[in-house]
């Protein structure tokens, strides 16, 4: 048994480890002890380190959004929306927001070449509300916009080595002096672009506190996009996925545009839809990926998020949905709800959740910037007539995720009304306590300043190893040179 947790315990520090240098320039973990079929190696550094590992838990708080824009451009005055929209009086750790019809779903647009501009326009409104209350200019990662499977991320100077991303740079050349440049400048923002992903009018943008990308491990920052549209091939709907690791947690977030159609049996296409992005959806490593497995499938995250303009519909006519709506009776208005119905009974989302629904109806609202439904309403040239239901939805799979609030904002903007959901995640952190002895020569460790320093013949660290040993002086370190 004594054999079987020393065992354990190596491996579970080497993830660690792993993790943590990930691979960063010519010093690397794997050079010192990552040999598979050698655990002498390993269990002499046990040792030798005599220490005891601790896993510990931190509380993340993420906010998750969900916005129908039919199809209209960011406007300046929108800024005011989205600064409620997202709740910053109670600023999260974390933004994952999701959009519909970003741009209109026309046949050129369907088909033609993908377009960034207005995924670059939502960025930059999204990332100068965010940063603008705390002062902060935002640097966009995104002057050369990249389309491809992978997120591109450029680390501004004083991030460290703690985040770790696929791909390339978006920057190159000039571009990345600029933003470099820019970053020392003005000093960064508060908030980074962690992924962004565009699929016709699907869109996903992941946003983080800076100062987590030098406090937790992030890794394996990936991106997919699923179309089952028309011909069940086509981008008019379908979903955008971002698949990413904190610490030793794997979260994916699918942000999803499903059939519409309020006859019944329409919800059968939606089903389908979303078997679809299930089966389809897929994050393939990558040469730069590091040794540590990551999730390739959406069922294969720890922690998973499922978002976006749903469009289930109510089993219920308009005069009887809207006696409801009026009396402000949301349970009993759930009771015809589409989605409510296939949860229970497992059609889809089997083992999935939901939070309680304590707010009207989000679709469809009239056009006429207005908080009137369309269902009743004289017939407007060209606006549809619509039961009103709850098409904009966020839901979640997983053990420990607590959700704190779900509501929707009043934004007039489009037919829809934005809805959000405040979570709180649990992540599993490592740390390393009890050490009495020093690392072997040869071993290179992550110093606090982000880089992998290598111990010398006497055994010391020509850096302080705050990150890994306590403020007192240790036995056996040598003088730093």
């Amino acid at each position: 048994m004594d054999i079987e947790n020393r065992k354990s315990k190596t491996r579970r520090i080497r993830e660690w480890f792993n993790r943590k240098n990930k691979r960063a320039d010519a010093y690397q973990w794997n050079e010192v002890s990552d040999d598979s079929e050698d655990d002498s190696l390993d269990d002499d550094l046990v040792r030798s380190l005599e220490i005891d590992p601790c896993i510990f838990t931190n509380e993340l708080r993420i906010f998750v959004g969900t916005w129908n824009v039919a199809g209209r451009s960011p406007v300046g005055s929108l800024a005011v929306d989205v600064n409620e929209w997202l709740n910053l009086k109670d600023a999260a750790d974390m933004y994952v927001l999701g959009f519909q019809e970003i741009v209109p779903l026309k046949t050129k647009n369907v088909i033609g070449v993908e377009d960034p501009t207005e995924a670059t326009n939502w960025n930059l409104l999204i990332g100068k509300t965010l940063n603008d209350k705390y002062g902060c200019p935002w640097l966009t990662p995104m002057l050369n916009p990249i389309s491809s499977e992978n997120y591109h991320f450029v680390r501004f100077p004083g991030f460290g080595r703690r985040a770790s991303f696929s791909g390339h740079s978006g920057f190159t050349g000039p571009e990345l002096s600029k933003a470099q440049h820019e970053g020392e400048a003005y000093g960064g923002s508060k908030y980074k672009l962690m992924a962004s992903k565009k699929m016709v009018g699907v869109f996903i943008s992941v946003w983080m506190k800076k100062e987590f990308l030098t406090k937790y491990c992030i890794s394996d920052v990936k991106v997919s996009s699923v179309a089952c549209g028309i011909m069940g091939y086509l981008g008019n709907k379908g979903s955008v996925s971002v698949s990413m690791s904190i610490e030793g947690t794997s979260f994916c977030f699918i942000a999803a545009h499903l059939a519409s159609g309020e006859k019944r049996g329409d919800e059968g296409r939606r089903n389908h839809q979303v078997s679809e992005i299930f089966r389809r959806t897929s994050f393939p490593r990558s040469s730069e990926d590091d040794d540590n497995p990551h999730p390739i499938t959406i069922l294969g995250h720890d922690r998973i998020f499922w978002f976006g303009d749903l469009n289930y519909r109510l089993y219920q006519d308009n005069i009887l949905a809207k006696e409801f709506i009026k009396k402000q009776d949301w349970k009993a208005l759930q009771e015809f709800d589409q989605l409510r119905k296939e949860l229970e009974d497992g059609g889809v989302f089997e083992g999935w959740r939901e939070g309680n629904i304590e707010f009207a109806p989000t679709y469809k609202y009239s056009s006429a910037n207005c908080n009137r439904y369309t269902a009743g309403l004289p017939g407007r040239s060209g606006e549809k007539q619509r039961t009103p239901a709850w098409c904009d939805r966020i839901l979640w799979y997983g053990k420990g995720v607590r959700q704190l609030s779900y509501f929707r904002s009043e934004s007039k903007f489009s037919d829809h009304r934005p809805v959000s959901a405040l979570f709180s995640i649990p992540i599993e952190v490592m740390k390393v306590t009890n050490p009495r002895k020093v690392f072997p020569t040869g071993t290179f460790l992550p110093m606090p300043s982000g880089k992998l320093e290598p111990i010398d013949s006497k055994g010391g660290a020509r850096s302080t190893l705050l990150s890994l040993i306590s403020k007192e002086s240790v036995k056996g370190i040598g003088s730093l040179p």
